[in-house]
């Protein structure tokens, strides 16, 4: 048994590589244990809010680096199933933030932040092919046992131990062996990518249908010199869940005939939807799944963050964001009350009850629950909005959802850094 370093990260997903980044900054050492052999750029689309992107520039990934990976988003639309407007509203620093949203490739998102591990903390601070097995608390700390990928078994020990290991969370397990299991609403997705001309501003963030069936479109790179960019689309529906599902695998490639004929009533005079579908240069389905909300995130010096702690549907746009922001409260409640179990309780404290509630919230469609009161109203099809939704009801909605989610304009623009500049931890 070794002493590795203060605290352990087990996964190395984007808020596992954000807490190591914002560790390192105030001179915690760390350790990032990842189960997969290779670092990969996985996934599709990805949405990053305001106030991740916040924490973000205060790690020093500012604009030049987010802009080789995404775009900045400028608008956010629902459109009603006749192809009309519901609601429309600018994004990021059109909106009044002071900071802006980015759509970015999440694998290529993912990339950035390894590398900038690597060159910031070196080769060895993130340990591939190490899969945790067990933990077990200790007067001192904890006892982490690590699979490896050449079938070894280490036991290593740390001060803290951190789950960023992902909804499949092997921490939260231990930490909760009760959980009920992964639960699916019945929403099945097929996600997939598709060079073409942007909608609307150029770089829209397009929400259309109802909530039994709907596409999110939106671009993940900036116009080439034809005006064609990649864009990320999502196409749902929602099915009978009562058997639970039943495919293999949870994320899986699929062929685009196994789905678009619940879209081929899509056509309007700007999208048409089967076309796009069938110019995808990739496509992959998955269940829309999260977790039931757990009383706390923390058991000692173990302490859950990111999908570990709180998988939501992604009707929001804001899990990854929330994993972001999970890393930096972490890293100041750590500079509050130092490496030790108490810095623990305070960020569970913190975050777990409103998290979890904001989880239950996206199971309610999240912002798109406003598509599910127009289809309730008339059925998706209108002449005119504000006889179906008054525009006073559309922006209520959407500020609750935002002061829900932690991006409301004028809080986050007054709140304070969360970790001060060059806050250092001197016991670290």
């Amino acid at each position: 048994m070794t002493q590795n370093s203060p605290v352990i990260i087990a996964g190395g997903g984007i808020g596992g590589l954000t807490l190591a980044l914002t560790l390192h900054q105030i001179g915690v050492p760390c350790l990032v244990l990842e189960s997969a052999a290779e670092m990969r750029p996985m996934g599709v689309g990805i949405n990053i809010q305001p106030n991740a992107i916040r924490e973000l520039f205060d790690l020093g990934i500012e604009a030049d680096a987010l802009d080789q990976i995404g775009v900045p988003a400028r608008e956010w639309a629902l459109v009603g199933l006749n192809g009309k407007e519901v609601y429309a509203e600018p994004r990021g620093r059109l909106a009044g933030y002071n900071w802006p949203q980015y759509a970015a490739h999440r694998g290529a998102f993912h990339m950035l932040l390894y590398k900038t591990v690597l060159d910031r903390m070196g080769p060895g601070a993130v340990q591939l092919g190490s899969r945790i097995k067990s933990y077990e608390k200790s007067d001192t700390g904890v006892t982490v046992c690590v699979s490896r990928k050449d079938g070894v078994e280490d036991q290593l020990s740390a001060r803290l131990l951190i789950g960023s290991d992902g909804i499949h969370s092997t921490v939260r397990a231990q930490m909760h062996p009760d959980q009920p299991p992964i639960h699916w609403g019945g929403a099945l997705m097929w996600r997939g990518t598709v060079r073409m001309t942007p909608l609307r501003s150029g770089s829209s963030f397009v929400g259309l249908g109802t909530h039994e069936k709907r596409m999110v479109i939106y671009p993940i790179s900036p116009p080439d010199e034809e005006g064609k960019a990649l864009v990320n689309w999502i196409a749902e529906v929602t099915v009978d869940n009562a058997e639970g599902w039943q495919q293999e695998g949870w994320f899986r490639p699929v062929e685009v005939d196994r789905f678009i004929h619940h879209f081929e009533d899509f056509r309007y005079d700007w999208l048409d939807v089967p076309d796009m579908l069938r110019r995808a240069d990739c496509v992959f389905e998955n269940p829309m799944i999260d977790r039931d909300p757990v009383s706390t995130w923390v058991d000692g010096p173990v302490a859950l963050m990111g999908d570990a702690a709180h998988a939501m549907y992604p009707t929001g746009s804001n899990g990854a964001s929330q994993a972001i922001v999970d890393a930096r409260v972490i890293g100041a409640q750590l500079l509050a009350h130092g490496v030790a179990p108490s810095a623990l309780a305070a960020y569970d404290a913190q975050l777990c009850d409103p998290i979890s509630a904001l989880v239950l919230r996206n199971r309610g469609a999240g912002p798109f629950g406003m598509l599910n009161l127009i289809d309730e109203r008339c059925g998706g099809v209108f002449e005119d909005i504000e006889t179906v939704l008054p525009v006073a009801e559309r922006q209520e909605f959407m500020a609750n959802y935002k002061a829900a989610a932690g991006f409301a304009i004028d809080s986050l623009n007054a709140a304070p850094p969360t970790l001060p500049q060059g806050a250092r931890l001197r016991d670290g």
